[in-house]
């Protein structure tokens, strides 16, 4: 079942950012393919088979896994910026590309890297489970080391749940509501990853289920708001934008 969903949210992805690449070859939205490309790369890194054999090739220390959290990183970072200005959310804009934005990376990305030369690494293992096992202080490490890597992404989405769920009761297209819907439902699991150290072992398949719910709620959400601004460039009449009056708080209209 989990491998079900991880290959199936992979092949999502990976066509989206194939659907994009045309239009990223002709320098429009480029942003946006790669968000998708970055989301493709990390949902490949976190599959055992596929990470086994990058990381073999880095050396079988899991420097894959710290790639992978790195990318993880940069796409959500993305995310929230496309959809910050695509919703004329200023202030959460402001959070997550501003001075404190700014810092909350920082410093969580040094703490991460600094965990992660802490540990005894050697020995490719998906998701550090041999890694955890290897000592007490290992384990310690791990449970740190993931925390840290679930606070960045947690961080943004946090930001842009206001903004979605107003967006949500406004009276923008209907598929733009969808979208911001999908949006804030993808942030709120990324935001409950926060409580994977309490969640008892015997419920591990339940962080995969919201790992990945969460990817396909911001896949699908950004599909969506690409789709709607897609439909309004094919109506007859229009330039390619909504029409304002249709769009309460967005930026210069749909942007995606």
């Amino acid at each position: 079942m989990i491998e079900i969903l991880q290959w199936s949210t992979l092949a999502t992805c990976g066509l989206i950012a194939a659907a994009r690449i045309p239009s990223a070859l002709r320098g429009e939205n480029r942003s946006l393919f790669y968000i998708f490309a970055l989301m493709t790369a990390a949902i490949f890194l976190s599959i055992e088979a596929p990470y086994m054999a990058v990381d073999a090739a880095l050396g079988g220390i899991n420097l894959a896994n710290l790639l992978l959290r790195f990318i993880i990183f940069a796409a959500i970072y993305f995310v929230g910026i496309r959809v910050t200005r695509g919703f004329g959310a200023d202030h959460a804009y402001r959070l997550i590309t501003g001075r404190l934005g700014m810092m909350v990376l920082l410093v969580i990305s040094l703490v991460m890297t600094i965990l992660f030369f802490l540990m005894d690494t050697v020995g490719s293992s998906a998701g550090l489970s041999a890694t955890s096992g290897k000592s007490e202080l290992n384990f310690i490490l791990v449970e740190y080391y993931g925390a840290a890597g679930r606070a960045y992404p947690s961080y943004v989405s946090v930001v842009l749940i206001p903004a979605m769920v107003r967006a949500v009761g406004s009276r923008l297209p209907v598929l733009v509501r969808l979208a911001a819907g999908l949006l804030a439902l993808g942030g709120m699991a990324i935001a409950l990853t926060l409580l994977f150290p309490v969640v008892p072992p015997e419920w591990g398949a339940l962080e995969f289920v919201v790992n990945y719910t969460a990817v396909l709620c911001f896949i699908l959400g950004l599909a969506l708001i690409w789709a709607a601004r897609v439909k309004n460039s094919r109506s007859p009449g229009r330039k390619g934008h909504l029409p304002k009056r249709n769009l309460p708080g967005f930026h210069k209209n749909i942007r995606m």
